[in-house]
């Protein structure tokens, strides 16, 4: 595998794209601790996490089922997103293309998996304003260091968005759509 610069190890770093900042105007610190500790953890929510949120935060509660479905469908929904990008750009994991070799393509499927997650923590938390403006902007000097395709991630997101929706029941699709709308429209930015 490509030895990292330890710029990248940096940028790596400090590319944590959720903020829980805002959240407590909106949830108790208890809460905003199970999700920070799920991100710090680098995983999705567990039965236990949101059973505890919605013990401590009932009204902000709806979606938690939504974002359990989500999680236990999320190695579907980041193959079809997978499927999606390799149709659409079929020479980009070819030699010379943007995610070559294996190790990019891989990196890059792995990314899909965790903006999943993070949407997952905006929907449980009925927060569609759920990034960090810091760790973004380290995200895209990272994906610009590693001339990351930015068209291929962003249509990768979005469908995300329509892998998930489709899943989601019709009355949910209208409700759940911003907090991948909010992540999309982030990544979009990168290419300003």
């Amino acid at each position: 595998m490509t030895q990292l610069s330890e710029t990248i190890k940096e940028l790596i770093a400090k590319a944590r794209i959720v903020s829980f900042a805002e959240w407590e105007r909106s949830h108790p610190k208890a809460a905003i601790q199970i999700f920070q500790a799920a991100d710090d953890a680098f995983r999705y929510l567990t039965d236990e996490d949101l059973q505890q949120i919605q013990a401590l935060s009932p009204k902000t509660s709806a979606f938690l089922p939504v974002a359990a479905f989500l999680r236990d469908h999320a190695a579907e929904i980041v193959d079809e997103a997978r499927e999606k990008v390799l149709a659409t750009y079929p020479d980009i994991i070819q030699p010379g293309g943007d995610l070559y070799p294996p190790e990019r393509a891989t990196s890059c499927w792995r990314d899909f998996w965790h903006f999943l997650r993070c949407i997952t923590y905006g929907i449980a938390g009925q927060c569609t304003d759920y990034t960090s403006s810091t760790g973004l902007y380290y995200l895209k000097l990272l994906y610009q260091e590693l001339r990351v395709p930015l068209d291929a991630m962003i249509l990768g997101i979005e469908t995300l968005k329509i892998s998930s929706l489709k899943r989601c029941l019709s009355h949910q699709q209208q409700d759940i759509a911003p907090y991948f709308n909010h992540l999309i429209t982030q990544l979009a930015a990168f290419k300003s």
